[in-house]
């Protein structure tokens, strides 16, 4: 082959993609530089641009029933049916959340897994999460899965720290495990756990071209999980690897040889650049993210997928059938039916997340609400904007939560807001440091009606 070749997919002259080979080592690069341990990460910059390359379907597959078990109580097998059929109705027809991932290795896992398959649905499609074992591997084809996930750590942290092995020993077990995998008719998810410490061309490339050519003899598809263990990952033009997002994806694609479609990225927020990190890699190529309910996962979580839906949402100009009002009833049931408090200020879930204190936004609420609402919260998430009462709520934010109370329009000159506002201000001119919550300021009003009245 020449040095140049047409790339019938860009349809220009290319240089020939160099072919690169592992790099083994008799101790491990832990990137000290980058990576001190004594103190936070640094982040460096080389100034590489990577060309942004949007894959034509992206999608979003669920990983609340493996890592968002892993930093909770087990979820009862008829609560994962519930939140299974809630992914499938937010996802739509079309399926944008694509797959699930449930752990088999007890009889809970299976209940689970057998309560999902009897609703009859396509997407999401439930795959499986085993580990590197031909027991294992057994297991989930007689359980008829088609897809599962296998660990192969990816960086020296974990190659040398972990696993006391070189890059080559590691590579030629993690490839016996995933040809373990073929023969038993499993397509194989293999996850580069802690790729953003990992030496990207000098082991996860020269593997990635390695599982690139089991695929290619095999017949059967393998994708790659790029996963951001500890969240290191940064969304940032320019930026070096190993931390590069973009780097990372543009990287697996050009030099490891795997298309949009069988990429897919996986990020914790330890950093809070969960949410981020998952859009840039759409963006950069990959066409899935991995996301969990609420971003419930370890240590910090995971990408929330409700964000990931907003995210898709904003990136594409369309909601693709996806029915973002199921977004409520799962907060709802996470904090009805299985007890978990969900911080208020959470973006699009939180009971307070459209909701404003000061008595200027909540005058701008009341002429129009587009004003103070990210968008029209009442129609996409069953969420209709709030003001909370406090002594900066002023008239405006009495007339605004009057309003929500009664389902007409109050002005803040009627009588019963002058008479809450003078209430409010009493409360707060005795001592209160306290906000005023619904319930107390209706009890309020409740009297006042009926002191009218009388």
């Amino acid at each position: 082959m020449g040095l140049i070749a047409f790339n019938g997919k860009k349809n220009v002259l290319m240089e020939c993609e160099y072919k690169y080979t592992l790099q083994d080592r008799e101790e491990g690069n832990l990137y000290r530089d980058m990576f001190p341990y004594e103190e936070v990460p640094k982040c460096t910059f080389n100034f590489r641009l990577t060309p942004a390359n949007p894959p034509e379907e992206i999608w979003i597959t669920d990983t609340t029933f493996r890592d968002g078990q892993q930093s909770r109580a087990p979820y009862e097998p008829e609560q994962i049916r519930d939140l299974f059929d809630m992914l499938h109705r937010l996802g739509g027809p079309k399926g944008i959340i694509r797959q699930t991932e449930f752990f088999l290795y007890s009889e809970r896992d299976r209940r689970a897994l057998d309560l999902c398959r009897e609703l009859g649905y396509e997407f999401p499609e439930i795959t499986g999460w085993i580990r590197a074992s031909k027991k294992d591997f057994a297991l989930a084809r007689s359980l008829g899965l088609r897809e599962c996930g296998i660990l192969v750590s990816c960086s020296d942290y974990h190659i040398y720290k972990k696993l006391r092995m070189t890059r080559r020993q590691a590579a030629d077990m993690y490839l016996g495990v995933i040809k373990d995998a073929l023969d038993a008719g499993i397509h194989p998810r293999c996850h580069f756990e802690d790729i953003t410490r990992a030496d990207f061309y000098g082991f996860v490339v020269p593997f990635a071209h390695e599982i690139h050519d089991l695929a290619d003899r095999s017949g059967i598809p393998i994708k790659l999980r790029a996963c951001d263990t500890m969240g290191y990952g940064v969304p940032y033009p320019g930026a070096s690897l190993p931390r590069s997002v973009a780097g990372i994806i543009y990287g697996l694609r050009n030099y490891g040889g795997f298309e949009a479609g069988q990429l897919e990225w996986h990020g914790h927020n330890d950093f809070y650049k969960a949410v981020a990190n998952s859009g840039t890699a759409w963006l950069y190529g990959a066409s899935a993210v991995n996301c969990s309910l609420l971003g419930i996962g370890e240590r910090t979580g995971n990408t929330p997928l409700e964000a990931m839906v907003m995210e898709y949402a904003q990136i594409r100009g369309t909601l693709d059938g996806m029915d973002t009002t199921v977004i409520r009833e799962i907060a709802d049931y996470y904090e009805k039916k299985l007890g978990y408090r969900i911080p208020p200020n959470t973006p699009f879930v939180g009971e307070s997340f459209n909701t404003t204190q000061a008595g200027i936004h909540a005058d701008g609420l009341l002429k129009d609400e587009e004003i103070y609402n990210i968008f029209d919260t009442t129609a996409i998430l069953k969420s209709p904007p709030k003001v909370g009462i406090s002594r900066n709520s002023g008239a405006a934010g009495i007339a605004v939560w009057l309003s929500r109370l009664l389902g007409r329009e109050v002005s803040k000159r009627e009588a019963a807001v002058e008479y809450l506002h003078a209430w409010v201000d009493a409360q707060y001119g005795a001592g209160r440091v306290t906000n005023i919550g619904d319930a107390e300021l209706e009890r309020v009003y409740r009297e006042y009606i009926e002191g009218e009245k009388a």
